[in-house]
């Protein structure tokens, strides 16, 4: 996974019900001067936001986890029969009597129990302390999400849908519009995309495999959870990784343990270490992540999407996948990024020429730039000619203060007030607990759990999940949501506090934009809610937030050295930064197309009906093709998450870059720039409010006003 990033789903219960979606987080200590964010509260408690919730009529509660495997299977048992119980009132009930409300909105309430169970059980499947929890709530997610694919596929379920759609269309029912229009729609093409309008062997057929597939995605993404890949170097090995670094490593006779998996200690290692073999050997294990379990799991992954996609008339999963996104079709996203390919090559070309020569200036004159090779060159190419050490660099981004930096921004532009709360149910140590308040009326918009370092068994990248969704409730008033943040930041060490790298500075402007737009909901239908928008979009407002990591009024801000917080970071250092990003533009975009058209590869028509599919050799060819060769003998896609639950859908990476791009010119042209409150009280509204109760174009078109463009990306990455 992109170590810059980003979003993830881990599991899915009916077409789009059940989501968890990637961020980064924080916790506030330190106030700049002049800022008016609010001092964290620590001994508050989400009971003092109930006047205000009650006022606002809306509803607001923490979460209660599970703590053993009997509660976690009791819970499961709960809210199963309980959806089932609600599912059978909407089947049994008089079809031509059929309403919206006791047909699509019955649905969507019946589901978000069963939604929220999964939600919760699996963020402690993804970062709980316990093994044993781990597995059994790994087991309970699978059993929901298989749960999910049966709901799809209820015939009564969907004849009462179908009953009062009929009507509809027919004119007999009062013409929906807005939410309620979309959410029968949505619906409806699920139902058909799931195979309800085929003969009932078909459909049979295609439930089985849909159940089998939610399966091997759960072994997939846990096998990959719980892989430990540590590599022992001797100090010689380790020739310009920094000390501080190298004395928060675990030490085995004599040798410092890296852990491959753990993305903090291998972007580290990958970027300072001298030793070409140092580097070689740790991206070999980079690219070997699970590959003795997944590379099994994948290829059945793949020949059972491809049997699903053949039984409903798809030409390919890719086809499938992408047909409710904003592509549309497969065709239209391939055609996307060879387009994008193309407009790089040069630019590619010639930074391969440039990292190339400096490793010549090393190795010799007939050396070759390798895929282990890039990160270091690149980095020392930063420091040699732009004169820019990331790891230097990393004095002035302490932890405590970019968030609090990020934190008054955010407050700022979305006029929002950010609590922290006493954590009364913590499920690891130091996991926090904030409130999200409106700042000029007082209303509880949702609550945010934050979980900052890496452990065992932990999600090891940066991820947002749900824990309650927000939904509007029978008697009107709103549930707020809930989200919990899992991050793997750089632990601090003895007198020293987290460092972050620039990078992870803009992860973290990203990932938290994910959080917004979760918590910012106004969308009444679950389904519609938060994220819940098409894929291709969905990344869209959280990388134009990254936009906020590079620039230099906002990183002045708050960006100081820890040691001595007057000297804030030099603008010039900032300039050369930019120019250094710039020059590694094309490496960067070049390696998201490879990833990209790698994943649709995997899951495009295969060559002849029913053949089988060689996972690792169809994505290490594409990858060598447009990118750099993967270590010879490795399958990065074994230990690629993206390829369980984002699967077909990962250009939209590089579709929503674009569009992010366009978005942040609205602040870039306003006066006040990336403060302006103007501009994201409209990014509130119109995008992080509406959700998915609206089609993606037409919430960019409100926001910008007019039609997207493409110019603004090109100019993003330094190609006119």
């Amino acid at each position: 996974m992109n170590t810059n990033h980003r979003s993830f789903r881990i599991a899915r219960l009916t077409a789009a019900m059940l989501a968890a979606s990637c961020a980064a987080a924080c916790e506030t200590v330190c106030r700049e001067p002049g800022i008016t964010a609010t001092p964290a509260a620590p001994s508050a408690t989400v009971a003092d936001l109930r006047p205000a919730a009650d006022k606002a009529r809306a509803v607001i509660d923490l979460p209660r986890f599970e703590r053993t495997p009997a509660e976690a299977k009791a819970s499961t048992d709960s809210a199963i029969a309980e959806a089932d119980r609600r599912l059978d009132l909407i089947a049994s009930q008089h079809l031509p009597g059929a309403t919206f409300d006791s047909t699509f909105a019955a649905l969507d309430e019946a589901v978000y129990g069963v939604v929220t169970a999964a939600n919760r059980l699996g963020v402690i499947k993804e970062s709980s302390l316990d093994p044993a929890m781990r597995a059994a709530c790994t087991e309970q997610v699978q059993r929901m999400s298989e749960w999910g694919v049966g709901v799809q596929y209820r015939e009564d379920v969907y004849r009462a849908c179908r009953a009062f759609a009929d009507a509809h269309d027919a004119g007999k029912r009062p013409a929906l519009t807005g939410e309620p229009l979309k959410l029968m729609r949505d619906t409806m093409r699920d139902y058909r995309r799931s195979g309800l309008a085929l003969a009932p062997e078909v459909r049979s057929n295609v439930e089985n495999l849909q159940k089998t597939l939610a399966r091997l995605s759960t072994e997939f993404s846990t096998n990959i959870t719980e892989s430990q890949v540590p590599v022992l170097f001797s100090p010689e090995e380790l020739q310009g990784v920094p000390g501080d670094f190298l004395a928060s490593l675990k030490e085995e006779n004599g040798k410092r343990v890296v852990l491959a998996n753990v993305t903090p200690q291998y972007m580290t290692v990958m970027q300072n270490a001298r030793p070409e073999e140092t580097r070689r050997r740790l991206e070999a294990a980079r690219f070997s992540i699970a590959v003795e379990k997944n590379a099994r799991v994948l290829d059945q992954m793949l020949a059972t999407r491809d049997a699903i996609a053949s039984a409903l008339g798809y030409a390919s999963w890719a086809d499938y996948q992408i047909e409710p996104r904003m592509a549309k079709t497969a065709a239209r996203a391939t055609s996307f990024l060879r387009d994008m390919r193309e407009g790089l090559q040069p630019k590619f070309a010639s930074e391969v020429a440039e990292l190339t020569a400096l490793k010549r200036a090393d190795e010799g004159p007939q050396a070759e730039l390798k895929i282990w090779d890039w990160r270091y060159y690149q980095n020392q190419q930063a420091k040699a000619k732009f004169d820019i050490d990331a790891e230097a660099l990393r004095v002035y981004f302490p932890l405590e203060r970019c968030l609090t930096g990020m934190f008054d921004i955010y407050q700022r532009i979305f006029g929002l007030r950010f609590t922290q709360l006493a954590n009364p149910d913590p499920w690891a140590p130091g996991v926090t607990l904030y409130a999200v308040e409106d700042a000029a009326s007082g209303e509880p918009m949702g609550l945010f759990y934050l979980d900052l370092f890496p452990r065992e068994g932990k999600y090891n990248h940066f991820a947002q999940f749900d824990l309650i969704g927000a939904r509007r409730l029978a008697d009107g008033r709103t549930r707020r949501p809930v989200a919990a943040l899992l991050c793997n930041f750089s632990a601090p060490t003895q007198g020293k506090p987290s460092l972050l790298t620039h990078q992870e500075v803009t992860t973290l402007f990203h990932e938290f934009g994910h959080a917004m737009h979760t918590i910012l909901t106004r969308a009444g239908f679950a389904r519609l809610a938060g994220t819940a928008v098409e894929q291709g979009f969905v990344e869209a407002p959280a990388q134009m937030l990254e936009h906020w990591g590079w620039d230099p009024d906002v990183l002045v801000s708050f960006a100081a050295d820890y040691r001595d917080p007057s000297k804030k970071i030099p603008r010039e250092v900032l300039q050369k930064m930019e120019a250094a990003r710039l020059a590694g533009a094309g490496l960067y975009y070049r390696r998201q197309v490879a990833l990209s058209l790698a994943d649709l590869n995997l899951h495009a028509a295969p060559a002849s009906p029913g053949q089988a599919k060689d996972g690792a050799a169809i994505f290490n060819a594409a990858f060598a093709d447009i990118f750099l060769a993967p270590p010879p003998g490795t399958s990065m896609a074994a230990g690629w998450g993206h390829l369980a639950g984002y699967d077909a859908g990962y250009y939209g990476y590089a579709w929503a870059e674009a569009i992010a791009a366009d978005m942040a010119t609205a602040f870039k042209n306003s006066p006040d720039r990336f403060f302006s409150r103007d501009v994201g009280k409209r990014l509130r509204a119109e995008v992080y409010a509406v959700g998915g109760s609206r089609d993606a174009d037409e919430s960019v078109r409100k926001f910008l006003g007019r039609e997207s463009s493409l110019k603004p990306f090109f100019e993003r990455v330094g190609i006119k």
